[in-house]
């Protein structure tokens, strides 16, 4: 794999990690905001005779992990565990204790845009810049001595809960690595927010399975994040459910949504990780493997180096990508994926002088086909026993830095018949990919490579 090891550790570190002062404004908020839900508190006793009291507050999730990353939108929240005592809360409802702290909250965020936000399981401050506080509210029983103590989470009811394990459930996992599972979850994270459509798992679904498909077996960061990545990837494909490291193994994926997510994830990381294959020819060049991070990333700081190739040169600061992104993906398609159908299809290549080749021949042998203004590749939907009527969509998506830098990457899912012809212009693990769509479901698929020759190119 392509030694990207510098550049990519001056992205994490510049780009991916978030500053400190960005962390000390989190907990500051943090400190404020606490500060007025109890004298918010107060002011709610007052009125209504009762006796709610503050006892203890944890900062939770990727705050206090330290896995919160930058990104253009300011848009970072931190999880406040916010915890009562048992005794007064026991016989107030999960959905009632959340309205009471949003109620104390309001008495005193009056200068806030947006008032605090009652959700499922917490209740959320907006700032206008982008920052956002979730109060994830608990409550506390004090067992005998030897048993010691037991938490409730607010959520869409009581449930055992404890405030801390999770954080030193990471804890433990992180050191035991070495560091290592903050940055690739770190890295993960830039991953599933690099483009704006894209609708990914949650940043704790990500912490918990990145932790179960740690790869460091190398020195080099960014092989560590490749073979996690492929890991992952081949985890997802056994199953998209994921159980919580803690809390009794509860599931994290109960919703459609969740799963989804999830979906979404795999899907996504398989494809661009197909584009990083040019990292493994033997004449990738320094300016190719820029090109694929920044592919993978969708990140101008990849794309910054001089056209000269000059490493010791400092990098600039473009403010936009030089190509785009487009590609779709057929869950995002279709109203649903139900591949229950086969379906078959001959692809021949077909150069100017030349017999024309089944495609096979060139994946048996290894070889590459020699790209050329005259060469194309041609597909045919062959056979389905899909009954009925259907219709026959393709998806041709070019792979590599030099469709990028010619903004040829493609990858759109179009409806183009039974057949379609597709010129050979760049080198690269291209793909073609055949879907039958049926009643608005996706219900059968093919996928090929073509792979094409580097130096010739139309």
């Amino acid at each position: 794999m392509y030694d990207a090891s510098s550049q990519f550790d001056i992205f994490y570190r510049d780009h991916v990690v978030l500053p400190q002062e960005n962390q000390n404004e989190l907990y500051s908020k943090k400190e404020i905001n606490i500060k007025r839900l109890k004298k918010g508190l107060e002011e709610y006793n007052e009125e209504h005779s009762t006796n709610f009291q503050l006892i203890e507050s944890a900062v939770q999730g990727s705050v206090a992990m330290s896995t919160v990353i930058q990104n253009d939108s300011n848009d970072y929240d931190i999880d406040v565990g916010i915890v009562f005592d048992d005794e007064v809360m026991k016989n107030v409802g999960a959905q009632a204790s959340r309205n009471m702290v949003a109620d104390a909250l309001r008495r005193e965020a009056t200068q806030f845009n947006a008032r605090p936000e009652v959700k499922t399981g917490c209740v959320r401050i907006q700032y206008a810049d982008g920052y956002h506080i979730d109060f994830a509210v608990y409550r506390k029983q004090q067992l005998p001595e030897w048993d010691g103590q037991k938490y409730y989470h607010a959520g869409a009811d009581w449930a055992p809960r404890q405030l801390k394990d999770l954080t030193d459930w990471f804890s433990k996992k992180n050191n035991e690595s070495n560091e290592l599972l903050r940055k690739i979850v770190r890295l993960s994270k830039m991953f599933c927010r690099s483009r704006e459509k894209w609708v990914m798992p949650s940043g704790l679904l990500q912490t918990v399975v990145c932790a179960e498909c740690l790869s460091g077996f190398s020195n080099r960061l960014d092989e560590n994040f490749y073979y996690s990545m492929k890991a992952i990837v081949n985890r997802l494909e056994n199953s998209l459910q994921v159980a919580a490291p803690v809390d009794n193994g509860r599931d994290l994926t109960p919703r459609k949504s969740d799963i989804k997510r999830m979906e979404n994830w795999k899907n996504r990381l398989k494809s661009k990780l197909d584009d990083l294959s040019v990292l493994f020819d033997s004449d990738c060049s320094f300016q190719d493997a820029m090109q694929a991070w920044g592919g993978f990333f969708y990140h101008t700081y990849w794309l910054s180096r001089n056209s000269s190739g000059d490493q010791e040169r400092s990098f600039l600061n473009p403010t936009s990508m030089s190509f785009l992104d487009e590609e779709e993906f057929i869950e995002d398609k279709f109203s649903a994926v139900d591949i229950k159908y086969q379906v078959s299809i001959d692809c021949v290549v077909e150069m100017n002088g030349f017999q024309n080749h089944p495609l096979t021949d060139f994946l048996k042998t290894g070889k590459r086909i020699i790209p050329g203004k005259n060469t194309h590749i041609i597909c045919k939907m062959k056979w389905t026993n899909c009954p009925g009527d259907y219709d026959v969509y393709w998806k041709v998506k070019n792979v590599g830095p030099e469709a990028e830098r010619r903004n040829q990457l493609r990858g759109q899912i179009l409806n183009r018949g039974r057949t379609i012809s597709e010129p050979a212009s760049f080198f690269g693990n291209h793909y073609i990919e055949c879907y039958i769509v049926k009643n608005d479901v996706c219900v059968a698929n093919k996928k090929v490579i073509v792979p094409i020759e580097r130096g010739r190119s139309a």
